[in-house]
């Protein structure tokens, strides 16, 4: 039988940061975030409908492709980052547990009828221990029900942003935004036994996290309402791979601080001041393009899910800083390389704002945050740069790089920065509509335009944009991640000025 564990979120400080150590190759020594086995898993967004009645709900499934026993730990979080429940899934060798979240937050439970527990007897090609779990019978006789006045306290936060479960508890007012559904998202990550722990907790890295790469997740949403203008309805299904996060380098016991080349961490905002880069999970990046199709004869429409890393979190008061994360620029490019650039902005309001987006949200294309469509095309492409600017809970608290701004329209001072510590983001693409009388969806990430440890890239100045003058200054491209033409060995390529490739594609051995 299998059964689980859950608790309440404790809150916890952490501070700042230390340097990276050089890089290897071993282990799969990558900062390219891909679907393999990962160490932590990130769902970038879940949306329950918590009064039942529509059927709403979040599904995602843990799968263990390793002989050895494991325990998955799962942490909820609300769309403003707070954690508010954590429980753990004990899986055997080859193992794999699917959980619905309307089990959990309408019902109480966790995965019914038998839970997720220890006592679960292995299958014939797997082993029954692993060196690096302390104790699993931690994970035997746990709770597989949530208490109702807990129950009543995450619902709350998840819907209200008040979260208030006594018991001695802090309770906090500000945690989420308000919304008839329940919505955030979760972090399944490898641990050494069944704690109550959350990622704000120093002791999470000390004492729990584990760093094999084992671990893979999927998750589908179903009957989603995306938001926004235009064209909207519900998807009947979608679903997708979870983000695979790894550990670099792999392996080691809980509290084990291996030097990585990574310059900063997946929870590098949580991570103890002493060891900033000791849960080596790699950084997600920061630039995307995604598809999309909005509008036309078939009435398909397009909806953009945005994992975003946080800026506050130390304190109750903190958390209201992730309601509204700024983006750095967004541009839309349509199917004949026309450009609109986030916020349109004119002589009457020359002043407008940046657009923003919660740590999770899921929007229709057609929504305000993104630019507007000016011609006939309801197809193209969005350039995505959602880095956030820096925070002082970074490693890095800061962009450090050349000053530049996109136009020349920008009022004085208004210059942005681009640096090595752009924040981390993940985006998935959701394309839908009814087709010859049948409801059609397809989802998939969108396209990174650099990785984890790639600098950030230039912002550029969506201040003021007049009407559809193109936004995009030429001397500082779009594009790409590096974006230059290597030189071919022993040559130089020109345009009979000015030198248009850089450095050769020869690699040194290993």
């Amino acid at each position: 039988m299998k059964t689980a564990q859950l608790l309440v979120a404790s809150f916890l400080l952490c501070i700042a940061a230390t340097a990276a150590t050089p890089s290897s190759i071993n282990n799969d020594d990558s900062c390219d975030v891909k679907v393999g086995p990962a160490a932590t898993l990130l769902l970038p967004y879940f949306e329950v409908d918590v009064s039942g009645t529509s059927g709403r709900t979040t599904l995602f499934t843990i799968t263990n492709v390793s002989r050895y026993p494991q325990i998955a730990h799962v942490t909820l979080w609300t769309d403003w980052a707070f954690p508010v429940l954590t429980f753990n899934v004990f899986l055997t060798g080859y193992d794999v547990q699917a959980i619905n979240l309307a089990d959990i937050l309408i019902r109480g439970t966790i995965a019914p009828p038998s839970g997720t527990s220890s006592a679960a007897t292995p299958g014939s090609l797997s082993v029954s221990t692993n060196p690096n779990i302390r104790a699993s019978a931690d994970c035997a006789n746990t709770p597989g029900t949530v208490p109702a006045s807990i129950l009543t306290a995450v619902r709350s936060a998840l819907t209200t942003g008040v979260f208030n479960p006594g018991g001695g508890v802090t309770g906090c007012s500000t945690t989420g935004a308000v919304h008839s559904d329940a919505i955030g998202y979760a972090t399944i990550d490898l641990v050494a036994s069944c704690t109550d722990r959350t990622p704000l907790d120093p002791l999470f890295y000390t004492a729990d996290l584990l760093f094999d790469n084992v671990l893979l997740g999927d998750y589908q949403q179903i009957g989603a309402v995306p938001s926004g203008t235009g064209i909207a309805s519900a998807l009947d299904a979608a679903g997708n791979p979870m983000v695979h996060v790894r550990a670099v380098p792999e392996g080691g016991g809980a509290g084990s601080n291996v030097a990585t080349g990574l310059p900063y961490t997946f929870y590098d905002r949580y991570t103890p001041s002493a060891t900033r880069t000791m849960d080596r999970r790699q950084p997600l990046p920061s630039t995307f393009a995604a598809r999309y199709i909005q509008g036309g004869p078939s009435n398909l429409a397009t909806n953009l899910t945005i994992w975003r890393e946080g800026t506050g979190g130390r304190t109750c008061a903190a958390y209201i800083n992730n309601s509204a994360i700024p983006i750095a620029e967004v541009i839309r490019f349509d199917e004949h390389e026309n450009a609109s650039i986030t916020r349109i902005c004119d002589f009457v309001n020359p002043f407008c704002g940046r657009p923003s987006l919660p740590s999770s949200s899921s929007f229709s294309s057609s929504d305000t945050t993104y630019p507007n469509l000016f011609g006939p095309d309801v197809g193209g492409w969005l350039y995505l740069n959602l880095n956030n600017g820096g925070s002082t809970t970074y490693s890095v608290t800061g962009d450090a790089g050349p000053t530049n701004v996109r136009t020349s329209l920008a009022p004085a001072g208004a210059t942005t920065t681009a640096g090595p510590r752009p924040s981390q983001n993940w985006v998935t693409v959701t394309m839908f509509g009814t087709v010859g009388g049948n409801r059609m969806t397809a989802e998939y990430d969108a396209a990174p335009l650099g990785n984890g440890c790639t600098a950030a890239a230039f912002q550029g100045a969506g201040f003021i944009h007049f009407f559809n003058e193109p936004p995009v200054n030429t001397a500082v491209p779009i594009g790409p991640a590096g974006g230059v033409f290597v030189c071919p060995p022993g040559t130089t390529l020109t345009d009979g000025t000015t030198t248009l490739c850089t450095g050769t594609n020869v690699n040194p051995k290993p």
